[in-house]
């Protein structure tokens, strides 16, 4: 079982979030416990502000240092278990340092998390050298507040604990769990508008369906997350699946040496002087990579 306490100025936010799909389960079952503290709770009466103008001027408004300690360590000093480890203190703001899939990992360890919302400008700052372990984002935007950075982080360490999804297993693949995106998922029906299952998903080849899942998730990573794709740590098999995908898309590649017409650079229509060499170059480089051929025209 795993706690979260949420400081937030909206709890009324996380309603639908705990209470429905598989959260919802999780929470009802126990597995999963989310309880709340409002920093108003802990602001002077009569009109509980928890926000003032910030010093040095400039737009907007500065969370009020002392209301949301207090909140913080309402939770952090309640009495714990031998048990319970020491609750971890995180607050979402946009300056934070970005949450991964290994993070989520770590933080899915704890036993007990406290999470601090950030609303208008931020906090003051003493707010997190006072009652903040580590401050998190959960991207580069920025948002109207942490609620919905604190139901991302829920979410995703609420899967990764024990009974609340069916089977484990089906994490193990999942984008970012190896260090690579997905690969494509199909099902019924085999034919949609022109779009087809691929057939090798439909052969009952075990081994041709791990290969080809495995190439379309490097494929995936290396368009849409280069980023990811440099630096992930290839196997020997990997590398292979990478370069006969590769193979097979420079086999529709031709290379043209255009002859004639082709402009110089005052836009003049000319024509290029080639050589035996050349071409020789060409078709030379186009073998060695694989390429359809090479066309002189």
């Amino acid at each position: 079982m795993i706690r979260f306490s949420v400081i937030t100025l909206f709890p009324e936010m996380f309603e639908s979030f705990l209470t429905a799909s598989l959260l919802g389960k999780a929470c009802a079952r126990g597995l999963v416990q989310v309880d709340f503290v409002n920093p108003r709770d802990f602001a002077p009466k009569p009109h509980r502000v928890v926000d003032d103008s910030p010093y040095g001027g400039g737009a907007g408004m500065v969370l009020k240092v002392e209301p949301m300690v207090a909140a913080i360590e309402s939770v952090a000093k309640l009495p714990v278990d031998n048990n319970e480890d020491v609750p971890l203190r995180i607050l979402f703001a946009p300056s934070g340092t970005t949450l991964n899939q290994q993070h989520v990992h770590r933080l899915a360890k704890r036993r007990h998390i406290i999470l601090v919302c950030g609303r208008y400008e931020g906090p003051d700052e003493r707010i997190i050298t006072e009652a903040i372990d580590s401050v998190i984002s959960i991207g580069d935007y920025v948002l109207s507040g942490g609620e919905v950075a604190a139901m991302t982080t829920i979410d995703a360490v609420a899967r990764l604990i024990p009974g609340v999804l069916g089977k484990m297993e089906s994490t193990e693949d999942e984008s970012f769990e190896t260090g690579l995106l997905e690969y494509p998922h199909y099902t019924r029906p085999v034919s949609f508008r022109g779009h087809q299952v691929p057939n090798v998903l439909r052969s009952g080849n075990h081994e041709a369906i791990r290969k080809w899942r495995r190439t379309q998730a490097l494929k995936r990573t290396r368009e849409r997350r280069p980023d990811l794709y440099h630096r992930y740590a290839f196997s020997a098999d990997d590398r292979q699946l990478d370069l006969d995908a590769a193979t097979r898309l420079a086999g529709n590649v031709f290379v043209i040496l255009a002859h004639h017409p082709v402009l110089d650079r005052k836009g003049v229509l000319v024509t290029s002087s080639v050589t035996n060499l050349d071409i020789h170059d060409l078709a030379r480089s186009a073998a060695t990579f694989g390429l359809a051929g090479t066309i002189a025209v």
